[in-house]
């Protein structure tokens, strides 16, 4: 991504408020140069050594020198040992660019962050209520820190299969509806399809109940940073945001953010939280992925020409697809659900029914056929998503969409692929019978899926993607949930996380 170094920051919050958020450069990405470009002999990890020579000469052939020699390994003079470090500035410039009081670097994905936040929230009680549409990750959160969990459910696309936000109504009845007192709430926004739910009210209801509010913005690192995206939720109210730079935000996989809020209940989850990230961060945390972060929140702030462009060529792709006789745009109906305040526009949820195919079988054909990789697909839909400062030309992909179409538009009725689609309908939850960590460490035993079918889980399965658990440990395993998985598990791009055997016809569940 271009830096323009002389384009102001244009987030929702004025540049005024963060004076840190103007500053052109990226201090640990700079340190760790500094250090890759001394001539230094290294009788130390990483066994490479930054150099190119014995059996480091196919590391450095397949990667390149210079990938090696940043490969700096921590508590390293002029980088991140000591105070006040390089280290420290760029967690400091984060914090002040997404408008926190205090900022994580993730090298574990926002998965350690959504541990650290359940880890975190279990010193203010035990009681939890989460979104059931939450990440697998936040679930073994939950099983680590013993948490005791009710739910709220996301509005639910029960055609197109997508899963949306919750209300503050809704949020207020599931605390109202938990056995015990709820210390905090954890949900999801932006929502994989890119619906975004109406964070300042929903900080209310939950801060009214007197309980933390924890928002997994995996998909929102981008927002704030320009006027005509969504606020960030660090400034609307919640307690603690996750948010995966490696999503859109254009820096390397597996690099994320927890941010803690300037909040009422920020002096009690300072310290839970630090404790937390050193029980769920390596000890010897990657270089390489830290100082991308520290590069994309550089980039985020400075590039406001390119993200300006950016957003004009997504208009003029939701242009096309508007005006197209045979695809649709499902996020310009988004706004008609009462949990939706917002879309981001850098998700495209295309509706491909013209096609004559499932959305999975078409998601599969883009990748083996045509080289092109979309996000996620269901049986209406694929999900096609663009890096903010990009702006790439979709021509290939509506070709490659219309040559499908035009193979299959005579074999059957357009209306066919709906009731002929791959997958069931996603599957109701299964009675909570006991407490997830409960399950979890309980005495289980392996058992025929028809077996399975009324018996209580161990396991958190969840279909990928995106990697919503369908199954918890401690849940009732119903008929629907076990049809439901199987189709998955069969599909031509589907994974369930935490099967037994790829083909899930077996399941771990209590022993009797």
């Amino acid at each position: 991504m271009t830096v323009h170094q002389d384009s102001p920051m244009t987030s929702a919050s004025d540049q005024s408020a963060f004076p840190g958020t103007a500053k052109t450069y990226a201090p640990y990405a700079d340190a760790l140069q500094a250090a890759a470009q001394r001539d230094s002999l290294f009788l130390s990890t990483p066994g490479h050594g930054g150099t190119t020579t014995g059996i480091s000469a196919g590391q450095a052939e397949f990667f390149g020198e210079h990938t090696l020699s940043l490969d700096i390994p921590p508590l390293f003079d002029g980088i991140d040992l000591g105070v006040d470090t390089p280290k420290d500035e760029a967690l400091q410039l984060a914090a002040e660019a997404w408008g926190a009081r205090r900022t994580w670097f993730l090298t574990n994905g926002s998965s350690q962050g959504n541990r650290m936040a359940a880890l975190a929230i279990g010193t203010l009680g035990t009681g939890v209520v989460t979104q059931r549409s939450a990440h697998s990750s936040f679930i073994d959160g939950i099983v680590l820190a013993g948490l005791n969990p009710g739910f709220v459910s996301p509005n639910v696309d029960e055609v197109n299969g997508i899963a949306h936000g919750v209300t503050p109504d809704s949020l207020r009845h599931a605390i109202a509806a938990h056995p015990e007192k709820v210390s905090a709430v954890y949900l999801v926004t932006p929502s994989y399809f890119g619906a975004v739910a109406d964070v300042r009210a929903l900080a209310e209801v939950a801060h009214e109940a007197g309980a933390a509010l924890i928002i997994d913005a995996a998909w929102g690192a981008h927002f704030g940073f320009h006027p005509d995206l969504p606020e960030s939720p660090v400034t609307l109210g919640a307690d603690i945001v996750i948010m995966s730079t490696h999503k859109l935000a254009g820096s390397f996989t597996q690099s994320a953010l927890l941010h803690l809020g300037d909040t009422e209940f920020a002096n009690r989850l300072e310290p839970a939280l630090a404790r937390a990230f050193m029980m769920t961060a390596s000890t010897s945390e990657n270089a390489h992925l830290m100082a991308s972060i520290d590069i994309a929140r550089r980039d985020l702030v400075n590039s406001r020409v390119a993200i300006t462009d950016s957003l004009e060529n997504i208009r003029q792709i939701r242009a096309r697809i508007e005006g197209s006789e045979h695809y649709h745009l499902l996020s310009g109906d988004f706004m008609n659900h009462a949990d939706v305040v917002d879309i981001d526009p850098f998700r495209l949820p295309i509706d491909i029914t013209s096609t004559g195919l499932d959305g999975h079988a078409v998601r599969k054909r883009l990748t083996e056929e045509f080289d092109i990789f979309a996000e996620m697909a269901t049986a209406t839909t694929i999900v096609a998503l663009i890096g903010i400062g990009k702006s790439p030309d979709l021509s290939r992909l509506f070709d490659a969409l219309d040559q499908m179409r035009l193979e299959h538009e005579n074999d059957r009725p357009a209306d066919a692929m709906t009731a002929s689609a791959g997958l069931p309908a996603l599957p109701s939850p299964g009675k909570l019978v006991a407490l997830p960590r409960g399950a979890y460490f309980a005495d289980s035993e392996l058992v025929p899926a028809a077996e399975a079918v009324g018996r209580t889980s161990v396991s958190s399965l969840a279909a990928y993607p995106p990697g919503i658990p369908n199954v918890l440990p401690g849940e009732e395993i119903t008929a629907e949930t076990v049809e439901f998985l199987q189709a998955v598990a069969a599909s031509p791009s589907g994974h369930v996380r935490g099967g037994v055997d790829p083909k899930l016809s077996t399941f771990r569940v209590l022993k009797d």
